[in-house]
Protein backbone atom coordinates (compact mmCIF):
# COMPACT_ATOMS: atom_id res chain seq x y z
CA UNK A 1 0.00 0.00 0.00
CA UNK A 2 1.45 3.36 -1.02
CA UNK A 3 0.70 6.57 0.89
CA UNK A 4 2.18 8.45 -2.05
CA UNK A 5 -0.49 6.91 -4.28
CA UNK A 6 -3.22 7.91 -1.83
CA UNK A 7 -2.02 11.52 -1.66
CA UNK A 8 -1.91 11.68 -5.45
CA UNK A 9 -5.46 10.29 -5.69
CA UNK A 10 -6.83 12.79 -3.17
CA UNK A 11 -5.06 15.73 -4.82
CA UNK A 12 -6.31 14.82 -8.31
CA UNK A 13 -9.90 13.95 -7.35
CA UNK A 14 -11.40 17.13 -8.80
CA UNK A 15 -11.69 16.84 -12.63
CA UNK A 16 -10.21 19.51 -14.85
CA UNK A 17 -12.51 21.77 -16.85
CA UNK A 18 -11.60 19.87 -20.01
CA UNK A 19 -12.42 16.51 -18.41
CA UNK A 20 -15.86 15.07 -19.22
CA UNK A 21 -15.85 12.69 -16.25
CA UNK A 22 -17.21 13.38 -12.78
CA UNK A 23 -14.02 12.25 -11.03
CA UNK A 24 -10.54 13.21 -12.14
CA UNK A 25 -8.32 10.81 -10.18
CA UNK A 26 -6.85 7.55 -11.51
CA UNK A 27 -9.00 4.68 -10.21
CA UNK A 28 -6.19 2.17 -10.69
CA UNK A 29 -3.93 4.29 -8.52
CA UNK A 30 -6.67 4.39 -5.90
CA UNK A 31 -6.92 0.58 -5.91
CA UNK A 32 -3.18 0.31 -5.39
CA UNK A 33 -3.29 2.82 -2.53
CA UNK A 34 -6.03 0.86 -0.76
CA UNK A 35 -4.40 -2.53 -1.34
CA UNK A 36 -7.28 -4.02 -3.35
CA UNK A 37 -7.67 -5.39 -6.86
CA UNK A 38 -10.27 -2.92 -8.02
CA UNK A 39 -12.47 0.04 -7.12
CA UNK A 40 -15.66 1.51 -8.52
CA UNK A 41 -17.93 4.43 -7.70
CA UNK A 42 -21.65 4.38 -8.43
CA UNK A 43 -23.73 7.52 -8.01
CA UNK A 44 -27.48 7.99 -7.77
CA UNK A 45 -28.90 10.49 -10.23
CA UNK A 46 -31.62 12.96 -9.30
CA UNK A 47 -34.29 10.65 -10.74
CA UNK A 48 -33.18 7.72 -8.56
CA UNK A 49 -31.38 5.52 -11.10
CA UNK A 50 -27.80 4.42 -10.54
CA UNK A 51 -24.73 5.15 -12.63
CA UNK A 52 -21.17 3.78 -12.60
CA UNK A 53 -19.00 6.88 -12.95
CA UNK A 54 -15.51 5.67 -11.99
CA UNK A 55 -13.85 2.24 -12.04
CA UNK A 56 -10.38 0.80 -12.22
CA UNK A 57 -10.86 -2.29 -14.39
CA UNK A 58 -13.31 -4.49 -16.29
CA UNK A 59 -14.02 -6.70 -13.26
CA UNK A 60 -15.00 -3.69 -11.15
CA UNK A 61 -17.28 -2.44 -13.92
CA UNK A 62 -18.86 -5.86 -14.33
CA UNK A 63 -19.46 -6.21 -10.58
CA UNK A 64 -21.31 -2.90 -10.56
CA UNK A 65 -23.29 -3.90 -13.65
CA UNK A 66 -24.29 -7.22 -12.08
CA UNK A 67 -25.37 -5.59 -8.81
CA UNK A 68 -27.37 -2.94 -10.63
CA UNK A 69 -28.86 -5.42 -13.06
CA UNK A 70 -29.89 -7.92 -10.39
CA UNK A 71 -30.93 -5.31 -7.83
CA UNK A 72 -28.90 -6.94 -5.06
CA UNK A 73 -25.43 -6.84 -3.54
CA UNK A 74 -23.27 -5.06 -0.96
CA UNK A 75 -23.19 -1.80 -2.94
CA UNK A 76 -26.97 -1.55 -3.08
CA UNK A 77 -27.24 -2.36 0.64
CA UNK A 78 -24.62 0.26 1.50
CA UNK A 79 -26.54 2.84 -0.52
CA UNK A 80 -29.94 1.89 0.89
CA UNK A 81 -28.82 2.01 4.53
CA UNK A 82 -26.09 4.65 4.10
CA UNK A 83 -23.73 2.38 6.03
CA UNK A 84 -20.67 0.33 5.03
CA UNK A 85 -21.19 -3.29 4.00
CA UNK A 86 -17.94 -5.19 4.41
CA UNK A 87 -17.86 -8.79 3.17
CA UNK A 88 -14.43 -10.36 3.75
CA UNK A 89 -15.42 -13.76 2.32
CA UNK A 90 -18.18 -13.88 -0.28
CA UNK A 91 -18.00 -17.67 -0.42
CA UNK A 92 -18.99 -17.83 3.26
CA UNK A 93 -22.12 -15.69 2.80
CA UNK A 94 -25.49 -17.49 3.10
CA UNK A 95 -26.82 -18.07 -0.43
CA UNK A 96 -30.17 -16.57 0.56
CA UNK A 97 -28.60 -13.15 1.14
CA UNK A 98 -27.74 -12.49 -2.53
CA UNK A 99 -28.89 -15.62 -4.39
CA UNK A 100 -28.31 -14.27 -7.88
CA UNK A 101 -25.21 -12.18 -7.18
CA UNK A 102 -23.01 -14.69 -5.34
CA UNK A 103 -22.59 -17.12 -8.28
CA UNK A 104 -21.84 -14.19 -10.60
CA UNK A 105 -19.21 -12.82 -8.22
CA UNK A 106 -17.59 -16.24 -7.90
CA UNK A 107 -17.44 -16.51 -11.68
CA UNK A 108 -15.68 -13.14 -11.76
CA UNK A 109 -13.10 -14.47 -9.29
CA UNK A 110 -14.06 -12.01 -6.54
CA UNK A 111 -13.41 -13.23 -3.00
CA UNK A 112 -14.09 -10.11 -0.92
CA UNK A 113 -16.13 -6.93 -1.39
CA UNK A 114 -16.16 -3.75 0.70
CA UNK A 115 -18.78 -1.09 -0.05
CA UNK A 116 -18.79 2.35 1.53
CA UNK A 117 -21.60 4.91 1.24
CA UNK A 118 -20.96 8.45 0.02
CA UNK A 119 -23.01 10.23 2.70
CA UNK A 120 -24.44 13.74 2.73
CA UNK A 121 -26.10 14.05 6.11
CA UNK A 122 -28.64 11.23 6.29
CA UNK A 123 -28.75 10.89 2.50
CA UNK A 124 -26.43 8.87 0.26
CA UNK A 125 -24.93 10.11 -3.00
CA UNK A 126 -23.76 6.64 -4.00
CA UNK A 127 -21.10 4.11 -3.09
CA UNK A 128 -17.40 3.36 -3.27
CA UNK A 129 -16.94 -0.40 -3.76
CA UNK A 130 -13.61 -2.19 -3.39
CA UNK A 131 -12.99 -5.81 -4.32
CA UNK A 132 -10.21 -8.40 -3.95
CA UNK A 133 -9.76 -11.83 -5.44
CA UNK A 134 -8.55 -13.30 -2.16
CA UNK A 135 -10.87 -13.40 0.87
CA UNK A 136 -9.93 -11.68 4.10
CA UNK A 137 -10.82 -8.52 6.04
CA UNK A 138 -9.83 -5.06 4.95
CA UNK A 139 -6.84 -3.84 6.97
CA UNK A 140 -7.54 -1.08 9.52
CA UNK A 141 -5.28 1.36 7.69
CA UNK A 142 -6.99 0.60 4.36
CA UNK A 143 -10.41 1.12 5.94
CA UNK A 144 -9.34 4.52 7.31
CA UNK A 145 -7.89 5.46 3.93
CA UNK A 146 -11.10 4.35 2.21
CA UNK A 147 -13.06 6.82 4.37
CA UNK A 148 -10.63 9.56 3.32
CA UNK A 149 -11.37 8.70 -0.32
CA UNK A 150 -15.12 8.70 0.46
CA UNK A 151 -14.86 12.21 1.91
CA UNK A 152 -12.98 13.50 -1.12
CA UNK A 153 -15.42 11.85 -3.54
CA UNK A 154 -18.44 13.29 -1.74
CA UNK A 155 -16.94 16.79 -1.78
CA UNK A 156 -16.21 16.60 -5.52
CA UNK A 157 -19.66 15.27 -6.39
CA UNK A 158 -21.36 17.97 -4.31
CA UNK A 159 -19.48 20.73 -6.14
CA UNK A 160 -21.62 20.20 -9.22
CA UNK A 161 -20.53 21.80 -12.49
CA UNK A 162 -21.26 20.83 -16.10
CA UNK A 163 -20.26 17.18 -15.63
CA UNK A 164 -22.66 16.72 -12.71
CA UNK A 165 -25.46 18.58 -14.51
CA UNK A 166 -25.14 16.35 -17.58
CA UNK A 167 -25.14 13.25 -15.40
CA UNK A 168 -28.15 14.32 -13.33
CA UNK A 169 -30.15 14.98 -16.48
CA UNK A 170 -29.09 11.60 -17.96
CA UNK A 171 -28.82 13.30 -21.32
CA UNK A 172 -29.08 11.07 -24.35
CA UNK A 173 -25.68 10.68 -25.96
CA UNK A 174 -23.78 11.34 -22.73
CA UNK A 175 -20.68 9.23 -22.23
CA UNK A 176 -21.70 7.88 -18.84
CA UNK A 177 -21.92 4.14 -18.36
CA UNK A 178 -25.67 3.74 -17.86
CA UNK A 179 -27.07 6.33 -20.28
CA UNK A 180 -28.84 3.62 -22.29
CA UNK A 181 -30.45 2.20 -19.13
CA UNK A 182 -31.76 5.65 -18.18
CA UNK A 183 -33.18 6.15 -21.67
CA UNK A 184 -34.73 2.68 -21.77
CA UNK A 185 -36.28 3.13 -18.32
CA UNK A 186 -37.95 6.32 -19.52
CA UNK A 187 -39.35 4.53 -22.57
CA UNK A 188 -40.63 1.60 -20.50
CA UNK A 189 -42.21 4.05 -18.05
CA UNK A 190 -44.25 5.49 -20.94
CA UNK A 191 -45.04 2.10 -22.48
CA UNK A 192 -46.22 0.44 -19.27
CA UNK A 193 -47.61 3.54 -17.56
CA UNK A 194 -45.44 3.09 -14.47
CA UNK A 195 -42.87 5.14 -12.55
CA UNK A 196 -39.18 5.16 -13.48
CA UNK A 197 -38.38 2.97 -10.48
CA UNK A 198 -41.01 0.42 -11.54
CA UNK A 199 -39.77 0.60 -15.13
CA UNK A 200 -36.27 -0.29 -13.97
CA UNK A 201 -37.69 -3.28 -12.06
CA UNK A 202 -39.40 -4.46 -15.26
CA UNK A 203 -36.12 -4.20 -17.16
CA UNK A 204 -34.25 -6.07 -14.42
CA UNK A 205 -36.87 -8.83 -14.26
CA UNK A 206 -36.79 -9.32 -18.03
CA UNK A 207 -32.97 -9.41 -18.06
CA UNK A 208 -32.83 -11.91 -15.20
CA UNK A 209 -35.58 -14.13 -16.63
CA UNK A 210 -33.82 -14.37 -19.99
CA UNK A 211 -30.25 -14.52 -18.62
CA UNK A 212 -29.15 -11.36 -20.44
CA UNK A 213 -27.14 -8.31 -19.30
CA UNK A 214 -29.35 -5.36 -18.40
CA UNK A 215 -27.53 -3.15 -20.90
CA UNK A 216 -28.46 -5.48 -23.78
CA UNK A 217 -32.13 -5.43 -22.80
CA UNK A 218 -31.97 -1.63 -22.61
CA UNK A 219 -30.44 -1.47 -26.09
CA UNK A 220 -33.29 -3.62 -27.43
CA UNK A 221 -35.85 -1.25 -25.91
CA UNK A 222 -34.11 1.80 -27.39
CA UNK A 223 -33.90 0.13 -30.82
CA UNK A 224 -37.60 -0.77 -30.48
CA UNK A 225 -36.92 -4.47 -30.79
CA UNK A 226 -38.59 -4.88 -27.38
CA UNK A 227 -41.61 -3.09 -25.96
CA UNK A 228 -43.16 -3.23 -22.49
CA UNK A 229 -46.67 -2.21 -23.44
CA UNK A 230 -48.99 -3.09 -20.59
CA UNK A 231 -50.70 -6.27 -21.71
CA UNK A 232 -51.29 -9.65 -20.11
CA UNK A 233 -48.76 -11.38 -22.36
CA UNK A 234 -45.81 -9.33 -21.09
CA UNK A 235 -43.16 -7.57 -23.20
CA UNK A 236 -43.77 -7.50 -26.93
CA UNK A 237 -40.80 -8.21 -29.21
CA UNK A 238 -42.34 -6.63 -32.29
CA UNK A 239 -40.24 -3.90 -33.88
CA UNK A 240 -41.31 -0.58 -35.31
CA UNK A 241 -42.66 1.20 -32.24
CA UNK A 242 -43.42 4.93 -32.33
CA UNK A 243 -40.83 7.56 -31.58
CA UNK A 244 -42.48 8.51 -28.27
CA UNK A 245 -41.66 5.11 -26.75
CA UNK A 246 -45.11 3.64 -27.35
Amino acid sequence: MSQGDLVAVLESMRPSRADTSLIGADARQCARALGVDGVAVSVTADHGLGEVVWCSDATSARLEEVQFGLGQGPGLEASAHCAPVLVPDLAAEPPARWPALLPEAAELGIGAVFSFPLPVGAACLGTLTLHRSRPGPLADTARIDAWLVVGALSAVLLEGGPQRDAFAAAREGSNFYGAEIHQASGMVSVQAGVSLAQALLLLRAHAFRHGRPLTQVAEDVIARRLSFRDDENGPDTAAGEGTDGR
